[in-house]
């Protein structure tokens, strides 16, 4: 057994660390108060898809696609290095960069569109010439996905969309949207869901409100479909295709999603045993303290073992296995080991941790996200569950 990170791509992961500190970190340092009182501006926004651009450039934005869309074809672990690197760096613009947490379903769902859809719309987005957002979620189909209401009817040589999807992240901005709905009543997910693409503006489609979080996200919105026209050619795979495509891409994306839980927790244990070794108190660093010492070295053993579960999760997938399980362990195990990790280290940093001008403040209400998108932690158990024969 080899546990070395093969050198290639230790190679990739260094040149984007340096990628990360040489241009995102100056624009991160530029709007420094903005991003501490979460206000999300048209000017911030540009900042990032100028950084996005700037990395489709290189290649990293898109890096594990195929080369025939503009991609590297990276494998699955070397773009959870790259995941990882990022949620190390603690940069808030450095979601530019790569895209969401799980960039994999959006994406690679479009390589099952006919080669016109793809030069159309997957190579344009590798470029980061388009933006697009992914529209599966509704008011009442949250992780029950199959019990989406939005229909869509053949008319002729067009098939109609009505329904309203939410927490769509990206919607308002979006130059194009993958849309989930029933072609089927009676099928469902065993093939009465199909994938659509639907291009902005497109008249009965339009942006609702603006759902706001806890974390001062602004970019969750709502997406109405009212008598929306969307020419048959523009749907994914075919029809029916969309429940098994979404579904297709869980394995991958759980890992990119563990990275960045990875990597967001070694970020908190870094800054906050920094500020153990210089905040003082009954006359001695804080860190020399046994209950301090403790958070920390807890928080190190469950980081290590999320590090492992998703570089093997990785790895499972680059060898063409289909590993549920192992997937649905990292999503649970990382996203709650982020949760503790961000929590005892708010609690390290004290008084000065609950304010926005310290580093994990922020981190600490981004990560209570993960627990819930892409399968909650509920869900994940049920599916650890099932295959115990439960």
């Amino acid at each position: 057994m080899d546990f070395a990170v093969p050198p290639e791509l230790d190679e990739v992961r260094s040149s984007f660390k340096s990628f990360l500190e040489r241009e995102v970190r100056p624009v991160d340092e530029r709007y420094r108060r903005e991003i501490q009182d979460d206000e999300w501006t048209d000017e911030m926004r540009e900042a990032g898809l100028a950084l996005r651009r700037r990395s489709a450039e290189i290649g990293y934005y898109g890096a594990h696609l195929p080369e025939s869309v503009g991609g590297w074809d990276l494998s699955t672990l070397g773009y959870t290095l790259l995941v990882e690197a990022l949620g190390q760096s603690g940069l808030r613009f450095g979601m530019f960069v790569l895209g969401p947490p799980n960039p994999e379903a959006p994406t690679r769902l479009l390589l099952e569109c006919s080669p016109e859809l793809q030069k159309k719309y997957l190579v344009p987005l590798v470029k980061a010439e388009t933006t697009m957002c992914f529209a599966l979620t509704e008011p009442d189909a949250g992780s029950d996905a199959q019990a989406i209401r939005t229909r869509a009817v053949r008319d002729g040589d067009h098939y109609v969309l009505n329904g309203v999807k939410h927490f769509i992240t990206n919607g308002a901005h979006a130059d194009f949207a993958i849309v989930f709905a029933v072609t089927d009543a009676e099928k469902r997910a065993q093939g009465g869901i199909t994938a659509f693409i639907v291009d902005k503006g497109t008249p009965g489609f339009t942006v609702g409100k603006h759902q706001k979080t806890m974390a001062g996200e602004t970019n969750q919105v709502e997406l109405i479909f009212e008598d929306c026209r969307v020419p048959a050619t523009n749907i994914i795979g075919q029809d029916g295709f969309g429940f098994y495509a979404a579904m297709k891409f869980l394995n991958s994306g759980r890992a990119y999603i563990g990275a960045m839980c990875l990597g967001l927790a070694d970020y908190c244990v870094r800054v906050a045993a920094d500020y153990a070794k210089e905040r003082r108190a009954f006359g001695k660093p804080i860190g020399k303290f046994q209950a301090i010492q403790w958070m920390l070295a807890d928080s190190a053993v469950e980081i290590e073992a999320a590090r492992w579960m998703t570089y093997h999760l990785a790895w499972m997938v680059d060898q063409g296995e289909q590993p549920m399980r192992e997937s649905s362990m990292v999503k649970l195990f990382n996203t709650e080991m982020v949760n503790r990790v961000a929590d005892r280290a708010v609690q390290v940093f004290g008084g000065m941790g609950y304010l926005t001008e310290g580093p994990v403040e922020r981190i600490f209400r981004f990560v209570r996200m993960l627990r819930i998108v892409e399968g909650t932690s509920e869900i994940q158990r049920l599916v650890i569950a099932r295959t115990l024969g439960l």
